[in-house]
Parts: structure tokens; sequence; C-alpha cells
């Protein structure tokens, strides 16, 4: 990619079994262990949907472990 272009690459927002989020090429097959969610577009798109949706960076498991010893 040359980065004095602008990207139109349509992206997905997708997100593993650990609550954790990514983006990921509309065109590639989404890798296994992850699934599509939110909205399809432009990569800024995307980035904004997860930073509204992903309030917690911490990993599922982890939170859970947490709550469960009373951590939180």
């Amino acid at each position: 990619m040359n980065w004095d272009e602008e990207d139109t690459t349509i992206y997905q927002v997708v997100i593993n079994h650990e609550e954790q989020y990514s983006i990921w090429p509309e065109y590639k097959d989404i890798p296994n262990g992850w699934k599509a969610v939110g909205p399809k577009g432009l990569k800024q798109i995307c980035l904004d949907y997860i930073n509204e949706a992903w309030t917690d960076m911490r990993p599922l498991s982890l939170r859970q472990h947490m709550q469960q010893a009373g951590l939180e």
C-alpha cells in the first residue's frame, strides 16, 4: 500500500470469544475464532464503532475471574 493514497478498503468490525474487537478487510474470510459484529465501512467508521463499543479492554476471562474473586 502506498501510504500517500487514501485507504478505500471496506472493513468489517469483528470480535473474538474474549470480546476483543478488531477490523478485518471485507474481501477476506474472517479468521477462525472471530465473528462479524457492528458496521461495515471505511476504516474510520469501524474504528469509531469500536471506540464506543469496547469500553473495557480487559479480556472477558479476566473480567469474569476478577468478578468471581470479588475484585471488581
